[in-house]
């Protein structure tokens, strides 16, 4: 308890200096039972809460004032909540983002130098409306999942390397389906252990292709409106599940984990919905170059990058970089050859492996890339101790499938179009663009 104290002591003594600023922030109702409690409650304690996947409670005023130092130096420096997006950079308008406004964060600063107040104890905050730990997170939107495809179950041990498990299980499709939503989701204490589970499909036509991917604090995906993302009928899904016994982050259990299962849930368009779909979307992994020259000294550094076309106009729909532990930033861009313009879509540049987002583009916003023009990404390796996620800069790094290893890809959902999709997708925003302008000048 006393070294907390000292931790909290040189915390606030910091943030003090730092953000003084903020004490000239006007006061909307800067208590906990006013603005803060609500932004902590629809931000934080989804994650902070009793069984949740957060180191402490922020379930109530009493659990959150001994920690308002921290809260404050974290969110401050857009730490928390963990969603890893540049802001200011390219793209902003994105589905599902986590990040706080910045009006919200300069009130949380000056909240916690203003002493974290509670504020009015007779108008306590509304009773906390948290889903249950274990539902799916598209619930409230879409109703339960229309599918639930398990893994087979396994035990995962206490300690020990890392461990994969592969094997095929039925789907239990019976007809052509589009995929509206999906979420992969490992069983209670396994999320922290599950480092990433992909699922690949396979059916006795041949036809096979990637059904979704997950990877450790992934939401899950959500499939624009108009196109479809294919479950075939009598659909077999191989799972590649690779666990990480222990766990990381600050749930990791520490002891075994018994018939531990991973599960896919997926909501579905009926099946005349379905064929009225035109336009395909997928899932694919982007290698940015070959995987066996990752080779990154201690104490050192690192960049690779890689680049993909098309011979037909896609639309680029979500951005996933994908690494481990020494892994820090990530970017997206779009080259045109035509103009030699470079266009910057997307940057990350706090990256962390315990945190893995699929970042779904607007569909107002999201790319429209024509044919020829050629998408580029980019990831930086960081083997120093200034890596706060690096458990050793003196070792050697390699490319590997092993969490001590490194990777270099980046998972993006594409839906590919025709010249006249395209162009109309073209003309529609800029008549939208037309309208906003217009707006604006009356």
């Amino acid at each position: 308890m006393k070294a907390i104290n000292i931790l909290l002591a040189l915390i606030a003594g910091s943030a003090a200096s730092v953000f003084a600023q903020a004490q000239t922030h006007d006061a909307l109702d800067l208590t906990y039972n006013g603005e803060i409690g609500r932004i902590i409650n629809e931000n934080c304690a989804v994650c902070h809460r009793e069984g949740g996947i957060g180191p402490m409670a922020f379930e109530s005023y009493d659990q959150v004032r001994p920690w308002a130092p921290l809260i404050q130096m974290r969110v401050a420096n857009r730490e928390m909540p963990p969603y890893a997006y540049d802001h200011g950079i390219g793209i902003q308008d994105l589905e599902g983002d986590w990040r706080l406004e910045q009006s919200e964060i300069d009130a949380v600063v000056a909240w916690v130098n203003q002493g974290a107040p509670l504020g009015d104890p007779d108008r306590p905050l509304p009773p906390l409306d948290l889903p249950d730990p274990e539902a799916w997170n598209f619930e409230r939107q879409f109703g339960a999942p229309t599918v639930i495809i398990p893994s087979t179950p396994v035990d995962i041990p206490a300690n020990g390397n890392d461990l994969w498990h592969k094997h095929i299980v039925a789907s239990g499709i019976t007809e052509d389906r589009c995929i509206r939503a999906l979420q992969v989701k490992p069983r209670g204490a396994a999320k922290s252990v599950v480092h990433h589970a992909n699922s690949n499909i396979m059916t006795d036509d041949g036809r096979q292709g990637m059904l979704t991917e997950y990877a450790m604090g992934k939401w899950g995906e959500i499939v624009p409106e108009g196109v479809c993302r294919t479950i075939p009928a009598g659909a077999e899904i191989r799972w590649d599940i690779h666990m990480f016994p222990g766990g990381l982050g600050a749930m990791a259990p520490g002891t075994i984990i018994k018939d531990n299962v991973v599960e896919i849930g997926m909501w579905l368009y009926s099946a005349e919905e379905s064929k009225e779909l035109k336009y395909k979307q997928d899932l694919a992994l982007y290698r940015l170059g070959d995987q066996d020259d990752i080779v990154i000294p201690p104490n050192g550094f690192l960049m690779t990058q890689g680049f993909h076309s098309f011979d037909h106009p896609v639309r680029l729909d979500s951005f996933q970089p994908h690494g481990h532990l020494r892994m820090n930033a990530a970017s997206l861009e779009i080259f045109y050859p035509e103009t030699g313009r470079t266009e910057q879509i997307s940057q990350v540049s706090k990256w962390s492996a315990t945190w893995h987002h699929s970042h779904l583009y607007d569909q107002d916003v999201a790319p429209l890339i024509p044919a020829g023009a050629v998408i580029v990404l980019k990831q930086w390796y960081d083997n120093t101790a200034e890596n706060p996620n690096n458990p050793d800069p003196d070792m050697w790094v390699m490319g590997g499938s092993r969490t001590g290893d490194e990777m270099t890809h980046a998972w993006l959902a594409i839906t590919h179009l025709d010249e006249e999709g395209f162009e109309k997708l073209v003309a529609e925003r800029k008549e939208r663009e037309a309208r906003n302008l217009a707006s604006s000048n009356d």
